[in-house]
């Protein structure tokens, strides 16, 4: 945590290793990863909420590009981003969010919605814990391609979601859904480490459970943002909402060797 203008801001930790730390070539980086993404039919351009992966961009950045092509037709109405991820190195119970007024990356800051985080510090089941954040990537890898893609000024309310029930997050979730100023992102890999195509197996029984919004047959096994997900899928179903499957591959189709792969989904709440 750094100060900056008497505003205490959680500085980034994995630029220069998740993704580049140069401003330029980290901005130039996303936008190819846009350009190069598929785009989606014209009425599902606008989605609620996405799916995407939070490994390195040379693995997992062409599958979050596909998430956030769904979200092109938004890009001048979102004022505001709840962004839920796992911690992968502080356990706790419940979800936690920070104290720390902003987030930055080497493009900027993103300030912290305080008006969301003084609702959601009322609820149960929420924490006010920047421990949970310090030195966690699965939130931060998202803030790039955010910044890079909506045009409004927006806030943040970045929630770690540690040992929680998929209703605990998804009554979390609800009164932040709020209408087109307010999009949804998820972040989660799926399969860790199986072969690749052992994980292409997996990964397509978990996507097929993702698209169905079957809450109760996604594990932490199956997809390591599996609690945020699971809440994500618990609010859909109330809703009514349709989930569908933009782009499913693996390290092994992307960067890395296919002994041992982990596994991405792109995937769109409409």
């Amino acid at each position: 945590m750094t100060d900056t203008a008497g505003e205490r801001v959680r500085a980034p930790v994995v630029a220069g290793s998740f993704y580049p730390s140069d401003p330029a070539e980290l901005r130039t980086t996303i936008e190819r990863l846009l350009a190069s993404a598929p785009l989606r039919p014209a009425h599902a351009s606008a989605a609620k909420a996405i799916v995407a992966p939070h490994a390195g961009y040379a693995y997992s950045g062409p599958i979050a590009a596909r998430a956030y092509r769904a979200i092109e037709a938004r890009r001048d109405d979102v004022t505001r981003v709840v962004l839920l991820g796992p911690s992968h190195r502080v356990p706790f119970r419940g979800l936690a969010v920070p104290t720390v007024g902003a987030f930055a990356t080497p493009l900027g800051s993103v300030r912290i919605d305080d008006a969301a985080r003084s609702h959601v510090a009322t609820l149960p089941n929420v924490l006010i814990d920047d421990e949970p954040h310090a030195d966690e990537h699965s939130l931060e890898v998202h803030l790039p391609f955010l910044q890079t893609l909506l045009r409004l000024e927006w806030g943040l309310l970045p929630l770690l979601v540690g040992d929680a029930s998929p209703i605990a997050v998804a009554d979390v979730l609800a009164p932040l859904w709020g209408g087109s100023e307010t999009l949804v992102v998820v972040s989660s890999d799926l399969s860790h480490y199986h072969d690749h195509g052992t994980a292409e197996v997996l990964d397509r029984r978990t996507a097929a459970a993702i698209v169905a919004r079957d809450v109760e047959a996604i594990s932490t096994a199956d997809a390591c943002g599996s609690r945020p997900l699971r809440g994500l899928l618990e609010l859909s179903r109330r809703a009514g909402l349709e989930v569908e499957l933009l782009d499913l591959r693996n390290s092994g189709d992307t960067a890395g060797d296919r002994a041992k792969v982990v596994g991405y989904g792109a995937f769109a709440v409409v």
